[in-house]
């Protein structure tokens, strides 16, 4: 595979739910190019994406994959996702380095759960979309319903691309063919409104179209097609089997003609600036080889042969070996000592990486996920608008079986974290538990046997501490005088101040108003720390405070005895009078859940998510015989959730959970958790 030219190069991420066959789509698409000398298969665990020994046990993807392939004179650099909800990270995580999202659907399920959630995260990066329809060769499929579900969902400007014929054996290429024979639809009918919706993208084109009624060439139609990519005005649907190997040809045809070059993709949304400064500006990536270096961390893989790897997409510029780049606004450089491309679990090295490229770069410590690099302090303060991650929710307090694993457990569960940002440690002082939070529970279990099978590590486990917050509902003032005199020097500090509630999911507001100087400015910052540490540690259930503002307006000091540790505890205790004062309330997460089950279950599993506080939004036909079942329901009713789907559907069903919002629990539930708190000793002095 030799170096090749930003212009020749595409970049695409097979995106879509689990079990819709993308892993052994990339079989099929790298041995029909000729990548690869025989076709692997998930059941035989030998495929090139799934090479992980935990992807082989499980036949799912854990991770994402890259690999490259030559179809055309072009280079088209693919990443394999896994398709789950509990490894969400890993799929979204993609979105930042490609310009084409390719959402694969299987026939047999239709539409599901993560098929939305990557439309929607490939349309808000402005990425090109593309619709494949696999395993149309499958049993029980309706594919003229199917298409119909889709245009209905995700609107009109979803188009024909091609259609199967024979059978589901074969299909027919619509942009270049306006008649032919296909399993459903009409091939002319299917050609000319693809044809009227392309034409629309350029005036003069559609001008001499309509003036003489030919169809334009293919060459003609490449521009208009690339725009309509790029504005959304069209979603190319695709239908292949990746077992057969129908329509796999004509879907590299279109990633290698009409899919959109690093020149051709919507610019990634760079900005010069800080994360959350109002006064950032967009920066533009030129995709030009000649240019400065600028290239976005999207993937970091604890390596355990060769240590840390981050995966790079290059924006601008080249990377060569040898080169000297910078991390993000790091004054010391690093130099490039290997630099590779990757082929599924193979690093294979390379001397230069230009815009468009995806390569690698090993054991830099300084590389975190999505960090930016560079090789000029212009590029300092540039980064890339960050992803949208699910908020992982699920929870295990970990402790390790032996005691000599003690420390390690948090090297480990470092690197861990590092590779995945839907994956957080959290340490909690005063309950001493270390907890890890995934997506779900398949989430936490990979993770478990990951430590155990690599690390050695066997951990013992139990559900945590629920992440409560407080907050409080009404305005309320406080007031601290904080006076010790024990011989010689004393402490003085005295804070006045009040809170006010904030809408959900604001936060925290300090701000000052003290005039006179009644508070002197040089101890301002230690009352801020006492009320931050009156917040982080509760006050009526022993949960951290958010949403609401703190505003201190008075207080005095002392000329001798006035202290930072006396206007810090002043300004902590002044805190935790006014939020007594303030009608406090304790918040629990609420999380939006799908469940897929059989049709059968339904009434038994809408009747248990009631009978938990939860809330049923709606019901949708999963593909035949299964239903999807979404709702909101509280976090801490779902401790024992799989047990009880696994009795109530037979062993057949699966949940899926993202953060939606906070919400008040009921009065008896703050009553007992309130009490818990002064049952440990925890109650404020």
């Amino acid at each position: 595979m030799g170096h090749n030219t930003t212009v020749n190069i595409r970049t695409v991420a097979l995106v879509g739910h689990g079990a819709t066959g993308k892993t052994t789509l990339a079989e099929t698409l790298l041995a029909t190019a000729g990548a690869i000398s025989s076709h692997g298969s998930v059941e035989r665990g030998n495929t090139v994406c799934d090479f992980d020994a935990q992807e082989k046990e499980l036949g799912h993807s854990l991770n994402s994959a890259m690999f490259t392939l030559d179809w055309l004179n072009t280079q088209v650099h693919m990443i394999d996702t896994p398709g789950y909800p509990d490894f969400a990270g890993q799929a979204i995580g993609a979105l930042a380095a490609v310009d084409t999202a390719l959402i694969v659907i299987n026939a047999q399920t239709g539409i599901e759960l993560s098929t939305e959630r990557m439309m929607r995260l490939a349309a808000g990066r402005n990425l090109c979309r593309m619709i494949v329809i696999n395993k149309i060769d499958a049993d029980n499929v309706d594919l003229p319903r199917l298409v119909g579900e889709i245009r209905e969902r995700f609107g009109r400007e979803c188009m024909l691309l091609d259609l199967p014929a024979h059978h589901a054996q074969d299909v027919v290429e619509l942009l270049g063919h306006d008649s032919g024979d296909s399993d459903f639809e009409s091939v002319a009918n299917a050609h000319r409104a693809l044809i009227d919706q392309i034409v629309e993208e350029d005036e003069d084109l559609l001008a001499r179209y309509l003036d003489e009624g030919t169809d334009p060439s293919i060459d003609e139609l490449h521009a208009p097609f690339e725009k309509a990519l790029r504005e959304g005005h069209l979603i190319p649907i695709l239908f292949v089997s990746a077992r057969t190997g129908a329509g796999i040809p004509q879907l590299l045809d279109v990633l290698a003609r009409l899919a959109p070059n690093p020149t051709e993709g919507n610019p990634p949304p760079f900005y010069k600036g800080e994360p959350g400064d109002p006064d950032s500006v967009p920066f533009h990536a030129e995709p030009d080889a000649n240019q400065h270096v600028l290239a976005h961390v999207f993937k970091v893989v604890s390596d355990p042969f060769i240590g840390k790897l981050g995966v790079f997409r290059v924006h601008q510029g080249t990377i060569r070996k040898d080169s000297q780049l910078f991390v993000g606004d790091t004054k010391r450089p690093f130099k490039v000592g290997h630099l590779y491309r990757l082929q599924g679990k193979e690093n294979i090295e390379v001397e230069a990486l230009v815009p468009g490229d995806i390569g690698a770069i090993a054991k830099i410590d300084e590389i975190e996920f999505d960090c930016v690099l560079h090789d000029s302090h212009d590029e300092d303060h540039i980064h890339l608008k960050p992803l949208e991650f699910p908020q992982p929710m699920q929870g295990l307090a970990v402790e390790t079986q032996r005691k000599a694993d003690e420390q390690r457990l948090f090297d480990v569960l470092h690197k861990l974290e590092i590779e995945d940002p839907c994956f957080k440690v959290e340490r909690h002082p005063t309950t001493n538990e270390t907890v890890i939070r995934g997506l779900g529970d398949m989430h936490l279990r990979a993770k478990l046997a990951r430590m155990a099978q690599q690390y050695k590590i066997e951990l013992n486990t139990r559900p945590p501490q629920i992440a409560y917050r407080e907050t409080i509902t009404a305005k309320a003032e406080g007031h601290c005088r904080h006076k010790k005199q024990s011989g010689g020097a004393g402490q003085f500090g005295e804070v006045m101040l009040r809170v006010e509630p904030l809408e959900r999911g604001a936060g925290f507001e300090f701000v000052d108003i003290v005039k006179g100087g009644t508070i002197p400015g040089v101890f301002m910052a230690a009352v801020e720390k006492g009320v931050r540490q009156a917040l982080e540690d509760g006050v009526v259930g022993g949960f951290p405070v958010h949403d609401l503002r703190v505003i201190v307006h008075d207080g005095k000091s002392h000329s001798v005895d006035s202290k930072d540790i006396a206007f810090f505890s002043a300004g902590r205790k002044a805190t935790i009078d006014a939020i007594r004062s303030s009608s406090p309330i304790i918040l629990e997460p609420v999380v939006d859940i799908e469940v897929l089950a059989p049709e059968a279950a339904i009434g038994d599993l809408t009747g248990d998510l009631s009978s938990k506080r939860g809330q049923v939004t709606g019901t949708q036909p999963r593909g035949v015989g299964t239903i999807s079942i979404s709702g909101k329901v509280p976090l801490a009713e779902l401790d024992d959730y799989q047990g009880r789907l696994k009795s109530l559907t037979g062993g057949q069903g699966s949940y899926s959970i993202s953060f939606s919002h906070y919400a008040p629990v009921p009065a008896g539930t703050q009553q007992q958790l309130a009490s818990q708190r002064k049952s440990v000793g925890l109650e404020d002095d």
